[in-house]
């Protein structure tokens, strides 16, 4: 379908849309709960209560509204298996497919898994841009283009607020990388701020109305985000019209009146923050007026008037969209975002599909393939129900005997949380030995916030937690245990203890590397694959300040399995793939290399990952290469294998859409939403770490595809591409300023889907007209087609597509002139062209 967008969407009104009786209700609602609070009641209000709600005034008719990580699942208010999420692919995939109404099924999807939980407000969806491969976050981002992640993150928007749960569209602004990211200043120029960063807030305002946008760590040009007044006032409320509730990403405020004055309305988390008590002083103090306050007041009720949570407020929604099977659309997702970016002749026909009436046997190999990852590291994982690996997909779409398995190589040597084969329960205890509570613990991993703690437990009373259960090994031979995290900490297995000791917190200067940094090696036990033993981890919990912001109990008991010979390992992968008919690799990152809380240093995959691909494709020329990754990752050996398939952070279906997609079932369907580069070296920029607190995007207008285009740089695989299974011819383009036409033909042997991408490059431009790239997106559609069939798209040309921004006049600037409107397949594979002129 193409990107244009309708007058209505789920019952939001976009922009310029009448006010209807239902908003004139919810604006009196808040209007009157609003005369009733007191200075106290209103600061209270704007401060939370605790990690993730705001409180109660029942006075008011006001429930506690409550809000949650979100971009690919919806954890709940308490990080625990104990309450499952459906675990959907990365933002990356998401993007990936090219398909905004799949987006906003998927936001559906997410509004129905975050109601059953009891939340209102998903703290997603992540808008910032691939400013640079090296990003930590990265893969929680959708794409190197404004347009495109405009696109994706308004259905993704559309889709939860069908659902009547809000959204928080972030990192508001220039959010791009992690590291200092609580100091930094990022300098940007007006024009690539306007032009590039701040474009897919101002889109998702527009077309989908978002209740909530959150305010970044970092500050741009000199002004922290939580305090910008330009940039959240004058700019989001002013020239965009947002009505909706501004909130500090955590612990992101720190000065009250600076808050205040600058728009924020929301201080989380709480009950610790700069508002609360001390905005309430500080209007006594006559530092800040109460008129300001009560704007701010009025934000959080009209939040709490469309969720909901607010007596006399008819809800946004009040017909929820059918219920959604979550597994089917995890496992819909997937495969409609693998990109398949090389796929050669093995024979006669291309090495994919394989066959899956004759598919012979299948060597696979990698430990990604039986331990896949499925999300990146940081706030936004969940606990799904079940996952599907590689293997389990294969192995069950596959006869009985057709598939073998090796390791091959595994991507760390490091310790990683107890999770196969461990069966662990948190035991929690008070000083004197009293058990408060319990809770399970997915793989070894405790990380409870502020009151995200098990039911009798309180931060005032924990004194100790007890990780206690049983291990089953797969593999015999000596394992690695170890912890992460700060305190005391006694490890025992079968009753032995082997280590009693004490981490303290080092010179982390980010709260994730504190916590969830670097593993220690504790101790090694000798065991015997099948044979159950008892494991324990007692830590005492590290001591934290009254007045600390956030109250936080987070540490892990970790584990290694046997260490093999690296060079063994991959010569019983070789000999596997030389007697199979294919051979299918999995390749990953680590929780180590991809997370939030830190950047990245290299696109290498860690491991001898690289050795494994090279020795396999040498003994089998059919060979796949499947890449387990968020973000692009170098792949030195692309030109030795059959094919490379790119699967992301799959979600908890990856392995049984991977099996679609293998065997034919299923086309791959996406394309890239950002440029995969040959190697580090060739990426126009990669700069993440500021110089004395200044992190200057000097490179302006030019990241991604524009800047590879500037630079004339040849990358591995450029923005729009991925390979179907099945051939498109294009016959002819039409366009005007105001839309393009394109007509195709499926001319392959198989129903397929097509993204059709169309970009606009200005001509030779007159003296004194402004730089521009050489082209850019200006929008797509996709079709299906049967073999033989012929099909049209119509994608609108919005007039931004040929505005820039103008730093003298400080506005929007129609640039009239000749421009070329390309069709076709990526940003250099392009199809068709046709010349438009552009009058203002």
């Amino acid at each position: 379908m193409s990107s244009s967008t309708g007058t209505q969407r789920g019952g939001t009104a976009v922009a310029g849309a009448p006010v209807t009786r239902a908003d004139q209700a919810r604006t009196a609602a808040v209007e009157a709960a609003l005369g009733k609070l007191d200075l106290d009641a209103k600061a209270r209000l704007l401060a939370g209560q605790d990690m993730w709600s705001l409180p109660a005034l029942p006075e008011i008719g006001l429930a506690s509204v409550v809000l949650s990580d979100g971009p690919v699942g919806v954890r709940g208010v308490r990080w625990t298996a104990d309450d499952p999420s459906v675990a959907l692919p990365s933002p990356t995939a998401l993007a990936a497919t090219w398909d905004p109404e799949l987006a906003r099924r998927a936001g559906r999807l997410l509004a129905q898994e975050a109601r059953r939980k009891g939340v209102h407000v998903l703290l997603a969806p992540t808008v910032n841009l691939h400013r640079s491969p090296l990003g930590g976050r990265h893969f929680e981002a959708y794409s190197e283009d404004p347009y495109l992640t405009g696109e994706i993150g308004t259905g993704y928007v559309l889709g939860v607020q069908d659902g009547g749960v809000g959204t928080t569209v972030k990192h508001f602004v220039a959010n791009d990388a992690e590291t200092d990211r609580f100091t930094v200043d990022n300098i940007v120029a007006p024009r690539p701020l306007r032009e590039l960063y701040l474009a897919p807030f101002e889109t998702i305002v527009a077309q989908a109305r978002p209740w909530g946008v959150m305010a970044a760590y970092n500050q741009v040009n000199g002004a922290t985000m939580t305090e910008h007044r330009h940039l959240q006032q004058d700019v989001l409320r002013g020239e965009w019209g947002f009505d909706g509730l501004i909130v500090s990403d955590w612990l992101a405020a720190r000065s009250t009146t600076g808050a205040l004055l600058g728009g924020l309305d929301l201080a989380m988390p709480g009950p610790v923050t700069v508002y609360g008590e001390a905005l309430a002083a500080a209007v006594r103090a006559g530092e800040v007026d109460e008129p300001a306050v009560d704007e701010a007041v009025r934000n959080v009720l009209r939040l709490a008037a469309r969720v909901g949570a607010l007596d006399g407020a008819p809800p946004v929604v009040t017909e929820l969209p059918a219920p959604l099977d979550g597994d089917a659309l995890a496992r819909e997702v997937a495969r409609r975002s693998f990109v398949l970016v090389r796929n050669e002749p093995a024979g006669d026909r291309p090495v994919l599909p394989l066959d899956p009436a004759r598919p012979g046997t299948i060597a696979l190999s990698g430990a990604a393939a039986r331990d896949a990852r499925i999300l990146g590291g940081g706030s936004a994982v969940v606990f799904p129900h079940h996952v599907v690996p590689p293997l389990d997909g294969l192995t069950a779409a596959l006869p009985e005997g057709a598939l073998t398995y090796s390791l091959g190589a595994d991507p760390s040597d490091e310790l990683a949380d107890a999770d196969q084969g461990f069966t662990l329960t948190a035991v929690c205890r008070a000083e004197d030995g009293r058990v408060l509570g319990t809770s399970s613990v997915p793989g070894g991993r405790v990380q409870w916030a502020g009151s995200d703690l098990p039911d009798g437990v309180t931060h005032d009373t924990l004194h100790t937690v007890e990780l206690t259960g049983r291990f089953v090994p797969r593999e015999s031979g000596e394992h690695a245990f170890g912890t992460r995290g700060l305190g005391g900490f006694v490890l025992k297995v079968n009753g032995e203890t082997l280590f009693d000791g004490v981490q303290g917190p080092g010179d982390a200067a980010d709260p994730f590397e504190a916590f969830f940094g670097t593993p220690e090696e504790r101790a090694r036990a000798v065991l015997t694959a099948g044979e159950e033993v008892e494991v324990s981890l007692l830590h005492t919990v590290f001591p934290m300040p009254d007045d600390a912001p956030i109250k936080a109990v987070a540490f892990s008991l970790l584990h290694l399995g046997p260490r093999h010979d690296p060079d063994e390992l991959i010569a019983r992968a070789v000999e596997a793939a030389r007697g199979a008919d294919s051979a299918v690799v999995v390749v990953a990152t680590t929780a180590r290399v991809e997370s939030e809380g830190f950047d990245r240093t290299s696109l290498r995959l860690p491991g001898r990952q690289d050795d494994l691909v090279r020795a396999v494709a040498a003994a089998n020329p059919r060979t796949v290469v499947v890449v387990n990754t968020g973000s692009p990752v170098e792949l030195p050996w692309r030109e030795e294998v059959a094919a490379v398939l790119l699967t992301w952070f799959p979600g908890q279906e990856g392995g049984a859409a991977l099996a679609d997609v293998l065997l034919g079932a299923q086309e791959p369907g996406g394309r890239l939403p950002t440029t995969w580069p040959v190697s580090l070296a060739d990426a126009p920029v990669t700069e993440t770490t500021p110089t004395g607190g200044e992190l200057r995007y000097d490179e302006g207008l030019f990241i991604g595809y524009r800047a590879w285009e500037r630079a004339g740089t040849t990358p591995a695989y450029p923005f729009g591409h991925g390979l179907g299974y099945t051939d498109w011819e294009y016959e002819t383009l039409s366009a005007t300023p105001d839309e393009v036409r394109v007509r195709l033909r499926n001319s392959g042997a198989r129903t397929g889907r097509e993204v059709v991408q169309v970009y606009l490059a200005p001509t030779a431009g007159a003296a004194g007209a402004p730089e521009r790239p050489a082209r850019w997106l200006a929008g797509f559609a996709s079709v299906e087609a049967a073999p033989g069939e012929t099909v049209e798209v119509h994608v609108p040309l919005r007039r931004r597509a040929f505005e820039v921004w103008d730093e003298g006049t400080d506005a929007w600037a129609f640039v009239p002139g000749t421009y070329e409107v390309e069709a076709g397949h990526s940003v250099t594979d392009r199809r068709l062209t046709a010349t438009i002129e552009a009058r203002a």
